[in-house]
């Protein structure tokens, strides 16, 4: 799906209005969803929590797993979302947070003029007559920036994990059928190193809270079973 995504603004996109989404059109190939450090817990009860290393980087991403494969999403269907949970990261849309081309430490809000809640006649408006900002924009600018801290968060809860050599390489086999297949490219705590970690490194996670959402994380990964289960309904 295209999409034409554009810096806000209130001399140009004065008119401006979004209803609320519920086409989910635009992920309906994308298999993983970014998953922030203080909603793993609730992520956790709908979806298989896991980490994946940016591109060919060493850098790891926190996601849901929302596919088995790439361009497969099996909570999205008929453009509707299915699941119980939607990541915090998703209801952005059809606003996004991003950096500053000429400023890499600032950020813009750039909205997506192809959304069909983009409209210029129905919704709430973005921008005052003026061309200033609404109490509706800044209070989704705000949720933006917040969700931006909150990734920030998440960052350093994924560093301690490599710090302390928690996360290794996993391989996910099930079955659909008679077909036998496997999810490569994911990584997980390693449960037996977590187990034998000193008390100092223990406690350390402890005052972090760090804690459930490693306890969550481990607990999600049975929930793959719901998508292999609706991959076979389908």
């Amino acid at each position: 799906m295209q999409s034409k995504v554009v810096q806000l603004s209130g001399s140009e996109h004065g008119n401006l209005k979004l209803t609320q989404n519920r086409n989910f059109d635009h992920i309906a190939k994308q298999h993983i969803a970014p998953i922030i450090f203080n909603e793993i817990a609730a992520a956790a009860a709908d979806m298989s929590v896991v980490f994946i290393k940016k591109g060919e980087t060493e850098d790891f991403l926190c996601v849901g797993m929302m596919g088995l494969k790439n361009d497969e999403n099996l909570m999205v269907k008929d453009s509707r979302w299915i699941g119980d949970f939607l990541p915090a990261g998703l209801t952005h849309y059809p606003l996004s947070l991003v950096p500053n081309p000429d400023d890499q430490e600032k950020y813009i809000v750039c909205v997506d003029r192809d959304c069909e809640s983009v409209s210029e006649t129905e919704g709430e408006a973005l921008f005052k007559e003026d061309g200033s900002s609404s109490e509706f924009y800044e209070n989704r600018r705000k949720a933006l920036e917040n969700y931006y801290g909150a990734s920030l968060a998440t960052q350093a809860f994924i560093n301690t994990l490599v710090d302390m050599d928690l996360l290794i390489p996993q391989t996910l086999t099930f079955n659909i059928g008679e077909d036998k297949r496997t999810v490569n490219g994911i990584y997980t705590v390693d449960e037996k190193k977590f187990n034998e970690l000193s008390d100092e490194k223990y406690i350390e996670l402890r005052k972090k809270g760090y804690i459930l959402p490693i306890y969550s994380h481990l607990i999600s990964l049975q929930q793959t079973k719901k998508l292999v289960k609706e991959l076979a309904a389908r």
